[in-house]
């Protein structure tokens, strides 16, 4: 097999764009699969970025390349019309058409598709409205509909044009927290049931460890790192992942469920956690650990209230502010962080190679 035929498809892309007082500079790469996080603070760039593999800006330096296909690359004059890219946009506004009902939306985005696009995703409408539970709406007026609702539109339309490629704009960013709950578990569905790739953008890091499986982290209209999720998350180097949200993410498998409790057993590299709710036994599923919520002892007896507790191994030790480090934590084949006082390391005389017992004080779990 050639080394072109076993290379994994991907998308590169350089761009440069000059504006008064930003400047985009940055180039990448990331695998044509799965949904890939663009994060980072407001002002860093992020919707410039997705503006131009869209066609929609002006660079004074472009390239991209999906797959085999070069879309763009200003230094030979090539340059593929928005129109013609089989881009998917779905903005943080629906941008539905107020003068059609929503069965009127998502046939607008099916006209669109040219007799000969090449796409990786089914185009049968009927799937897609059954895959974002647009049934009962069809002949509804947009006006009418909330938030979540609309935004689920917006997306069906976006899938019926046949994309290649689909771009999100913080498409959560305008909805309150009930909205963003109604409509995280759709975009899940795409994530588990389409094959098409997604670039999702958020400033919200919580969001990102729920959806995504790669992450490119921005800052300054750079890029800053990018790789898979959970090896980008432990980049205690780069502040914009610090604070109080640094964590980690970790795959996990559902084995059983105690219906006393209301309790599930997950089980992954590192050992065992339990979980609130019940989630489908067999079934593999996400867990967000924060830094905030592990504290670290050096002894596994003894009575006590959190009922996750792990063998692990210190790997390092870093800084975080005047009175508190982040400790590198190794269990199993996973990693995670815990934010702890130095005093506390101090006091446990924590250093690379010490084993210890992580405590998880709580659990985010999302289905994958």
């Amino acid at each position: 097999m050639s080394a072109a035929a076993s290379t994994p498809p991907s998308i590169e892309f350089r761009y440069l764009v000059e504006q008064a007082g930003f400047t985009l500079d940055i180039e990448g790469r990331f695998a044509l699969q799965g949904i890939t996080g663009v994060f980072g603070p407001s002002g860093s760039g992020k919707t410039s970025l997705l503006r131009c593999m869209a066609g929609l800006a002006s660079p004074s330096a472009a390239y991209l390349k999906v797959d085999r296909d070069i879309w763009e690359d200003s230094a030979a004059r090539v340059r593929r019309a928005p129109h013609h890219r089989a881009i998917a946009y779905v903005f943080q506004e629906p941008r539905l058409f107020p003068h059609l009902d929503v069965r009127g939306n998502l046939e607008y985005g099916k006209r669109r598709v040219e007799k000969n696009a090449r796409s990786s995703i089914a185009t049968d409408q009927e799937h897609i409205i059954d895959l974002l539970g647009l049934g009962s709406l069809l002949s509804r007026r947009t006006n009418g509909l909330s938030g979540g609702e609309a935004q689920r539109v917006a997306i069906g339309r976006a899938l019926l044009s046949a994309p290649r490629l689909i771009l999100m704009d913080e498409p959560l960013a305008s909805l309150d927290a009930g909205r963003k709950d109604e409509l995280l578990p759709f975009i899940e569905r795409l994530h588990a049931e389409l094959t098409v790739p997604l670039v999702y953008v958020s400033h919200n890091i919580d969001e990102i460890c729920q959806l995504c499986d790669q992450l490119l982290v921005m800052q300054g209209g750079t890029a800053l790192a990018t790789g898979d999720l959970q090896s980008v998350l432990m980049r205690t180097d780069l502040p914009v992942l610090g604070g109080a949200e640094a964590g980690a993410v970790i795959m996990a498998r559902v084995v059983s469920y105690d219906a006393e409790y209301d309790l599930s057993r997950l089980e992954f590299s590192g050992g065992v956690l339990q979980a609130p709710a019940r989630y489908a036994i067999g079934s593999v599923v996400r867990v967000r650990v924060r830094a905030n919520d592990i504290s670290i002892c050096d002894e596994s007896s003894g009575q006590t209230s959190i009922l996750n507790r792990l063998a692990a191994e210190v790997i390092a030790i870093n800084q975080d502010s005047s009175s508190s480090v982040l400790v590198h934590l190794k269990t199993g084949e996973d990693s995670m962080l815990a934010r702890i006082t130095r005093r506390s390391a101090a006091h446990l005389n924590l250093h690379p190679g010490a084993l210890v017992i992580a405590q998880l004080k709580s659990v985010s779990v999302r289905r994958s």
